[in-house]
Parts: structure tokens; sequence; C-alpha cells
């Protein structure tokens, strides 16, 4: 009777064993988002292009991967990949360690935060991560559209530095922020489509579905987040890139209503969705292997702490 009396106590004692919080380092966002930079970039030259194509170039997703390996070779599909790798690093950086920062001060595995308060997160973050951003953005879409120009209308730029040195240089400071209103736009709905939307779907899967938190979890939560994001960001993206990609000569005296109110007349309001295939073809495996390798990141860093698996908090 004594012996089953010390079960009965000793029993809830075992079952309360509190979940650790771990506070991740604030730079994993950006090493995991250069990781899939690096897999993704030929997806995201392809979409550059088909927005900003001019006329006699090709029109599909296909046509232009053939096209740009015929003009410039295999490599040419890892054109304005250093600006590309400079972009993750000051954006993603700056938009995923924020994101998580405020996760990890303002929830708890007792208290997670709803999805409206994930939104408000991520919105803060990503706004904050597209003015980081910029420069190096507006360097990525130059170097991915500069092959598609005339020859004498090319820019050269040799690497992204070299490209805001010469920017810096011929038109000013002031250039290297151009279209950070789209950009920072651009950037909430992405970062509120895509972080919070993960979040939530990842909740879903293992709250509601009773799935593990794996690999077949992070991918599904990732899938879904990046055809949320495409979705929601398309308009935006096609008015960032043509912003971005202009001559100083082309966007003299255009406001971003002016630029809306040219292109709706010309394309009518498909133009919106103009390169969403290649958008999501490009996003989707870039949001799965982003969280993929940001959920290896952390789960490395657990190990590396000593942390269990079941006695954590994300």
């Amino acid at each position: 009777m004594a012996s089953s009396a010390k079960l009965e106590v000793s029993q809830p004692s075992r079952a309360a064993v509190p979940v650790k919080k771990v506070h991740y380092p604030f730079w994993f966002g950006g090493s995991a988002s250069c990781f899939a930079a690096a897999v993704t970039h030929p997806l995201d030259l392809v979409k550059v292009r088909l927005q900003t194509r001019g006329p006699g170039a090709p029109t599909t997703m296909l046509g232009t991967f053939g096209h740009v390996i015929k003009s410039d070779g295999i490599l040419g599909l890892y054109r304005g990949l250093s600006a590309a790798l400079l972009r993750q690093i000051t954006y993603s950086t700056t938009r995923f360690g924020i994101y998580e920062e405020l996760k990890s001060r303002f929830t708890s595995p007792d208290a997670p935060a709803s999805t409206l308060t994930l939104v408000g997160m991520a919105c803060t973050s990503g706004f904050l991560g597209g003015i980081a951003g910029n420069p190096a953005d507006v360097m990525n879409v130059r170097m991915q559209s500069d092959a598609a120009l005339p020859v004498e209308q090319r820019r050269n730029y040799r690497h992204a530095f070299h490209g805001l040195v010469q920017m810096t240089r011929h038109e000013g400071p002031a250039s290297l922020f151009r279209g950070v209103w789209p950009n920072s736009t651009r950037a909430v709905l992405m970062t509120a489509s895509q972080l919070a939307s993960y979040d939530t779907f990842k909740r879903l899967c293992i709250d509601r579905f009773g799935m593990s938190d794996n690999l077949g979890t992070h991918f599904t939560a990732s899938f879904l987040a990046g055809f949320v994001a495409t979705t929601v960001c398309s308009p935006v993206d096609v008015i960032k890139t043509r912003v971005m990609s202009a001559s100083p000569a082309e966007s003299r005296g255009h406001s971003i209503v002016g630029l809306l109110r040219d292109i709706t007349r010309k394309e009518g309001f498909a133009w919106a969705f103009r390169g969403w295939v290649p958008s999501f073809i490009r996003l989707g495996p870039h949001t799965i292997a982003t969280f993929i390798f940001l959920e290896e990141h952390k789960k490395l860093y657990r190990l590396l702490k000593g942390v269990s698996e079941e006695k954590h908090t994300a």
C-alpha cells in the first residue's frame, strides 16, 4: 500500500517536465536563405527575365531557360548570384532574425501566439528587412536582367559590390533605395504570408492532423506557405521588378501610380500575375529549402546544446 502511494505521488512529478524555450542565433534565417538561394537562383533569374522581357523575347519559362543557356551558357543561369546572396545576408537575416526574436520574447510553450499575432510580428520584421535589403535587391534585379538588354544599354557589373559602387558614383546614393516602398511592401506581404503561414500550417499539421515535428511536416507546411506567398506577393513583385530594372531616364517623372496606370492600359489587369508560374516554381522550392535548412539549423543547435527533441519549443 505504501509503495503504491509513493508511485501515485511520483507520477505527476515525472509528467510535469517543463518545456524548454530555446533562443536561436539571429543569423540562422539568413544562413538558411543563402543555402536556398544558391539552389533556386536559376529559377529566380528566369522569373526576372520574364517580368522584364522586351519585344521578341521568349514568353515561356522553358523558352527563357533555353534562351539564357544559348546566349550565355550554363553559367548564365547564375548571373547575379553574388547579389542574390548579399540580398539574403541583409534582407533575410533581418526579417527572420527579428521575427524569431519577437516570437522568443512574446510567446511561450503554454501560450502559443495566435495567427494574427504572428502576422503582426511578420509585418514588422518584413518591413525592416525590406529596407535593409533594398540595395542588394536592386543589384539582384539589375544583374539578372542585364543580359536581356541591348549591348549598348548593359551595365556590366562584375559583382554586387562593384555594382553598388557604380550605382553610387553615377546615379547617387539615393539610387540604392530605388523602389524601396514597393520593395518594403512586398517584404511585409512576403514575410507575413511566408513566415506566419508556415508557423500556422506547421501547428495545424501537428495539432490537428497528428503529424510529428519532422521533415514531412516541414515540407508540407513550407509548400503551402510558398503557394500563399506567391499569390499574395505577385502584383507587388511585378511592380518592384519594373521599378528597379528601369534606367534613370525611364524612371524620371514616373510615380508608382503612374506606372500602374501605364501597365494596366497596355497589358490589362493580367499584369498582376505575370510570371506567377515561374514565381511559384521558384518561390515554392525556395520556401521549402529555406524552412528545411532553417529547421536543420535549429535541430543541430539543439543537439549541440543538449536539448531533448521532446522538450523544446521552436
